[in-house]
This record gives structure tokens, sequence and C-alpha cells, in this order.
């Protein structure tokens, strides 16, 4: 029996083992599915604490309820990278960030694969779901591998972009149609076959290159659409006019138009990383991607828009910077979740931090703000209460979770910059306590 059709057999079966590379928001959830569909799913990352974690049973991510972890006989997690040769099935759901200067950095991609690569022999399937430039499944995994394989014959490389949406209760990561795509024929199929078996759907398509921009448009179209009423919110606040009530408005007309929102900046793995990557790319190729190029800076750049906006306000009321405190409410990226990845938060922290302003945080998803890529921030979040809020100069909703008591902050807090529309703006400077950012 050839390779392909061993394989397939394997998978129907559910004889295939499954290993996972990178316990994250995307990887962890893509495990516990293989492993209700009855796979028997090898979890690896070089995180210990995860790895410990998840052999007791115990979850790290919020939307991941504990009693839904399966004992180690189903999911077992380790950073023992040489148990992949007893894997079938390999799926990469590895950080495919940004560098400092903005250009892809696929630094944790490299290594994986050069860790996993010794104990890669044949009759297996390799499957990149990180978020990356198009041609990046080529360059980095088929052009390594077919010095060794005959790619299509005897390994299978396939690219399927993960589509999670931690906090979204409406779709569940089964729910969501997968892209899925081959380098050969044969890789696509051997993807769709183990692919269907977990989704729901599949969308198929010609070529690794084409899934990877797939990718890339879904997030820019957010990450464009988000930029633009940024920009349109700098716009109407120079006005003196309330962006939520332009939206509101243009919201009634039943055609040609979508409403978003404006924010303190994009968050999350991908919207904020995404439009770099592309334009990245098409430098390569000799375009200049000025239009996506800007939505990115646009995001990149309304932490700084807020910040400066608040040291007016505050300079307006007569607070000394020096001498004020100001609590951040919300550190996730995005409402009702535990994820910090890439959140607006971080660069308003800072930038108020080297205005010699003392910053404090509230969110009830995150406890504790540890060290990451770009921020080494050591706070833990406080309580909210009516005497801890007169301690403040001002609050900063930067995260609007649902949980929180905005009534308790609006009546103790002294100023209020409201990044979110969460409570109704005012924004005469001589007399209101309410501001949107």
């Amino acid at each position: 029996m050839n390779s392909k059709k061993n394989l397939i057999k394997k998978i129907k079966h559910k004889k295939a083992v499954v290993g996972i590379i990178g316990l994250g928001y995307v990887g962890l959830p893509l495990a516990l599915e293989c492993c209700k569909k009855g796979f028997k799913t090898i979890g690896f990352d070089i995180d210990k604490n995860k790895i410990e974690k998840i052999n007791l049973g115990i979850s790290y991510i919020k939307q991941v309820k504990n009693i839904n972890i399966p004992k180690k006989k189903k999911l077992y997690a380790t950073g023992n990278f040489s148990i992949i040769k007893n894997c079938d099935l390999i799926i990469l759901c590895v950080p495919t960030p940004l560098s400092k200067n903005l250009k892809p950095d696929l630094s944790y991609l490299k290594k994986t694969i050069k860790s996993i690569s010794p104990f890669i022999n044949s009759k297996k399937l390799i499957s990149l779901e990180s978020t990356s430039y198009p041609g990046t499944t080529y360059e980095e995994l088929v052009s390594k591998f077919k010095l060794k394989f005959n790619i299509g014959k005897n390994l299978f490389i396939c690219y399927s972009p993960e589509r999670e949406d931690p906090g979204n209760k409406q779709y569940k990561t089964i729910d969501v149609p997968k892209v899925i795509s081959g380098h050969t024929k044969n890789c696509l199929e051997v993807g769709k076959v183990f692919y269907s078996s977990i989704f729901k759907k599949l969308e198929p398509v010609s070529s690794t290159s084409t899934a990877e921009f797939t990718k890339l448009l879904e997030n820019i179209y957010r990450a464009v659409n988000i930029g633009l009423v940024n920009e349109m919110k700098i716009i109407a606040d120079l006005m003196k006019l309330d962006i939520y009530e332009i939206i509101k408005a243009a919201s009634t007309k039943p055609f040609g138009f979508k409403a978003f929102y404006p924010g303190p900046g994009t968050g999350g793995h991908c919207i904020p990383i995404d439009p770099f990557y592309m334009s990245w790319k098409a430098k390569k190729l000799g375009y200049d991607s000025r239009f996506i190029k800007s939505s990115g800076i646009i995001n990149t750049k309304m932490s700084t828009w807020i910040v400066n906006k608040v040291v007016k306000v505050l300079k307006i009321k007569k607070v000394d910077l020096v001498k004020s405190k100001i609590l951040i409410l919300g550190i996730a990226y995005k409402k009702n979740v535990d994820d910090i990845r890439e959140s607006p938060a971080f660069p308003i922290i800072q930038k108020l931090q080297m205005k010699k302003i003392k910053i404090s945080y509230h969110d009830p998803y995150v406890p504790e703000l540890y060290k990451s890529r770009h921020y080494n921030f050591k706070l833990k979040s406080i309580k909210l209460s009516k005497k801890n809020m007169k301690k403040f100069s001002a609050v900063i909703i930067v995260t609007d979770h649902d949980n929180i008591k905005y009534s308790l902050i609006e009546k103790n807090s002294k100023i209020i910059f409201d990044c979110r529309g969460r409570l109704l703006p005012k924004n005469n400077y001589s007399k209101s306590k309410i501001y949107t950012v």
C-alpha cells in the first residue's frame, strides 16, 4: 500500500496520532477537538508551565474549561520533540509575530522546524496553521523537506490557516469553514481527509500561497476598516462631533455600509500584524502597498493619539502629571477574554509611564501582567471599589468587559477616558468628566 493510501486509511479509522505544536489560543482548542473526534493527540510546547497544567487537566485559557480537557490517555503534553516520530499528523500552531522594525518574524517557526526535522520520517502529514505571508509554506517547509522526501508521494505538506475568534459564542471552532490547501493534489487530498474529520465544512483552494493570501485578506479587511473608522474618530473629535452617533446614523443605510467601531488600536495575533506581513511581501515584489500599510500605521498610532488627548485634558483640568495616577480598565485585547496578545493597553501604559504617570489596572480576566515579547510590566489587577476609585486622577476604559460595574466607575471617577464608547461621551472639556478617545 502506498504512503497516501496508508495514511488516509489510518486517519479514517482514527488510528493516526496527531501532534499539535504550540498549545496557545489556536493549538489547545484544536488539540481538544482532535481528542473529541477520537484521535490520540500529543501536544508539544516549550512552555513547561503549560505542559504541566495540561497534564494535570488545568486550563490556562478562559474559553477552555478545565472539565473539557481530557485525561492523559487522550491528550498528553510534552516538551520532548523527539516524540514527533510517533505522530502521523503534525500541525504547526506557533507564533508568527512582527520584529521591532515591523517585519515578519518567523523565528518561532524556523526553530520548530529545526527541532522536529530529525524526527520526521515518511508517511506523515505536516500542516501549517500559523498566519504568514504568501510563500511561507513553500519557503520554510517544502523547500527544506523536499531535499529528503518526495513531497506528495511519501510526505504531505498542507497549509490551513486558523480562524479562531476568542470569546465568540456564536461560532465554535468546528463551525467555521476550514480553508485547506496542499503543495500537491495528493497533499490536498490527505489534508482534506484529516480536516473533514474535525471540521463541518472545508473550503479547498488551489495552492498554499492562495490559502496564505486568503488568511491575510480576511484580517486586513478588518484592519483597514478599523483604521478608517479610527481616523474618522480623530477627525470627528477635532470637529467636536460624536463618532458613535455618526456610525449609528450611517448604519441605518440598508446597503453599501457595514459598521466598524473605533478603539484604542487593534489587538490579538492577526489584525495588528497582517497588514505589515502583506506590505512586506508586496515590497519584495516591487510594489508599495500604501493603502494596506497605512491602516496598520493608523491603528498602531492610536495609542499616541489617546495619550496625547489624556495629557491635554489633564492639563486643562490642572492635574499635575507627575503626581497623577491613572487606572487602566481592561488589559485583554478584546472584551470578555483573557487574551492579551498585542493588546493596545500595553503601548498606552508604556507611553503614560514615560510621562512619569503612575499606572494601575483592573481586568477580571487578567490577574497579573507578565513579561511579553515587547513589554515587561510588573503589575497586578486591583479590586474595583468606591475607595479605590477616588485614588485615581483618571480612568481609561481600554477594554470594555461586560462584567465590570460601569455605574461604579462613572459615579466615583474624577475623569473618564472612554476608548470603546461604553459610556455616554460629553466633549465639553471644561464641564464634563467623560471623554471619547
